[in-house]
């Protein structure tokens, strides 16, 4: 396993990358004068851009929401990897070599995997092509019963294993893979008789990562003498791992993160069923039960620290349903999100709902979801014959645990006369078992209400219309006064932070030493003069930040993507220097009134002191003059 990735190779991918291609490509970026670029934040919903990028900073910031950060950053937000994959990605993209800690190169390290990938990528290529083949006919037959045509087929990227023994294994051969390689990449199996493919006469579906890369495939039996398990998926691989993979991620992950809503269903063409009906959050586990990872990628995706989320399963109202919804029940908890259950009428799946009764049934079966404890409290008391004292007594047993879990103690009480309602017992009697319940830890303990803070409780996580609200002491960009020589100031520091190399090391060095009026900006200020090593590099910013107080990170931020008044590309370098010039040229021109007051305080008694400070009135002037060259 590879150390960590030596620093001056991130320092010098960071370099190279320009901020504004990457974040391009996820968000239309439009000129905001000279140097600065802006557009709709991909954070928050908003009408007017409010989402600035300083590629000459490398940094990037929202007004409305407060995101912020550079290029890695903003990669493992919105793409939800690593710090390490983000530089690993950014690096291949440069074709710049990285070196590990450890003495080893990114190309030693990371070799295997590349590899797998890319195999898995070529694999993918040729299932889609075999789907046009005559071969291929029974696939073709068996998506177009369940209501998804070429187009669809080949917006998820749905393809066709032939049934021979060694089409695929043969095609990869032609490309220079090893039998071994093939093996260790799961797309043959080896046998007595040499290596074979793994999937043959099948619909194949490929699994992606979240960010897009094929790391694995799904594929279903379709033929009478295939004596295979309906499903076939990829085996455990240096990058498949089944427990913690969600099929359709990759194209849900946007939406789940803006929409803060993930729909869990139990299969492929469920997953495509939804998309195409206009629920875009919809993914699948591939083949396996929903467990902890899987939560884990969730709780990433969906921001899940609010209680604001929603997490919807789709479960049959069967036994094999009610297992898998008790199964989810027991790790609901995990999440802060709300969780329900949504159940088509007739025990429908989405894929057949969809085909049966069109797309707006899709939509209204997940419009018309239940919360999660309501359903299992349900199939609880489903079990039990209500019509005998034994069974309502067992059915209390089973259901007080559920009721006594529900973590809005608004909703509780409510859900206590319910469950007494439908098994028609005393409100006390139930009321008693559910305390029990709740004292005895039938259930394991959950965390607080959901009552849209944080988990603290603090009001400075409170959340308003989607909003967070600042915390008390935290400094913004819009919250400073408009008088002249905070402008000043203002736009000084804008001027440094963006601009440092334009200016030069010794002006920033000199303007971050002198006397500022507004004492956050003075903050910002001493950052600067902390951080005056790294003017020059790409971690100018982040420098800057880490050197303030955590109430003035956000300033540092706003100040750092704020556009500067627009100007002509030839004139910007003139304009930074001058109004950083200005903040010196303030400081001596203070300097100076003050070795006035001094000197007509001295008087003429006392030359020696007369005379020094004579001699500093004639250094501010000769300094000022040097400003103005």
């Amino acid at each position: 396993m590879a150390g960590l990735i030596r620093q001056a190779d991130i320092e010098e991918v960071k370099a190279r990358t320009n901020i504004g291609d990457i974040l391009g490509e996820y968000v239309t970026l439009k000129s905001a004068g000279v140097g600065s670029l802006k557009g709709l934040c991909p954070f928050h919903d908003e009408r007017s851009p409010s989402f600035h990028v300083r590629p000459q900073v490398g940094f990037y910031h929202c007004f409305g929401c407060g995101e912020s950060g550079d290029v890695y950053s903003f990669l493992q937000k919105m793409d939800h990897v690593t710090f390490a994959e983000s530089v690993e990605r950014l690096a291949a993209r440069l074709g710049y070599e990285l070196h590990y800690e450890d003495g080893a190169s990114g190309a030693g390290q990371t070799s295997n995997r590349a590899r797998v990938l890319a195999a898995n990528q070529l694999a993918a290529e040729f299932f889609q092509s075999q789907l046009g083949t005559p071969g291929a006919d029974v696939g073709r037959r068996f998506l177009g019963e369940r209501g998804f045509d070429a187009q669809a087929a080949g917006r998820f990227g749905v393809g066709f294993a032939p049934q021979g023994w060694d089409g695929l294994t043969l095609h990869m051969r032609g490309h220079g893979y090893s039998d071994e390689e093939l093996v260790v990449s799961g797309l043959v199996s080896a046998g007595n008789r040499g290596v074979y493919d793994r999937f043959r006469g099948r619909l194949v579906w490929p699994i992606r990562d979240v960010t897009g890369q094929t790391i694995g495939f799904g594929a279903r039996k379709l033929l009478e003498d295939d004596k295979g398990p309906k499903y076939l998926n990829t085996p455990e691989t240096p990058v498949y791992h089944k427990s913690q993979v969600l099929y359709g991620l990759d194209l849900a992950k946007r939406e789940i993160s803006r929409s803060r809503r993930v729909v869990v269903v139990e299969g492929y063409t469920d997953v495509m069923a939804c998309h195409l009906a206009g629920v875009t959050t919809a993914v699948a586990t591939c083949g396996t039960a929903f467990g902890v990872d899987h939560i884990k990628i969730l709780r990433r995706i969906l921001g899940d620290d609010t209680g604001l989320g929603e997490v919807i399963f789709t479960f049959d109202p069967d036994a094999a349903g009610e297992k898998a919804a008790m199964r989810a029940f027991t790790e609901e908890r995990r999440f802060t999100a709300q969780t329900y259950v949504a159940v088509a009428p007739d025990g429908l799946d989405p894929c057949d709902l969809r085909l049966k009764r069109g797309d707006e049934a899709v939509q209204r079966m997940i419009d018309g979801k239940k919360p999660m404890f309501e359903f299992v409290m349900r199939q609880i008391l489903a079990r039990f014959n209500l019509d005998t004292v034994e069974g309502r007594v067992g059915a209390l047993r089973q259901a007080a645990p559920v009721v006594s879990e529900i973590r809005d103690p608004a909703l509780r009480p409510g859900y206590t006369r319910e469950l007494a309602r439908m098994l028609g017992m005393e409100l006390g009697e139930v009321s008693r078992a559910v305390s029990q319940a709740g004292r005895t830890g039938t259930l394991p303990a959950s965390g607080g209400a959901r009552t849209g803070r944080g988990e603290t409780g603090d009001p400075a996580e409170q959340w308003n219309d989607g909003e967070p609200i600042p915390a008390p002491g935290v400094v913004g960009l819009m919250q400073l006064p408009t008088d002249a020589a905070t402008r000043l100031e203002r736009d000084g520091l804008m001027a440094m932070l963006q601009y440092a190399p334009l200016i030069g090391r010794d002006l920033v060095d000199r303007a971050a030493r002198t006397g500022f009026f507004h004492p956050d900006l003075a903050t910002v200020r001493d950052g600067i003069a902390a951080s005056i090593d790294a003017f020059d590099s790409p971690e100018w910013i982040t420098r800057v930040i880490d050197a303030v107080p955590e109430t003035h990170r956000d300033l540092v931020k706003q100040l750092s993507v704020a556009p500067v008044p627009e100007r002509a590309e030839r004139e910007m370098t003139l304009y930074v220097r001058d109004v950083t010039a200005g903040l010196v040229d303030r400081h001596l021109v203070q300097q100076k009134s003050d070795l006035l007051g001094r000197l007509q305080r001295v008087g003429s008694d006392d030359r020696d002191e007369f005379n020094r400070v004579q001699r500093a009135l004639v250094d501010v002037e000769i300094e000022r003059r040097a400003l103005r060259v």
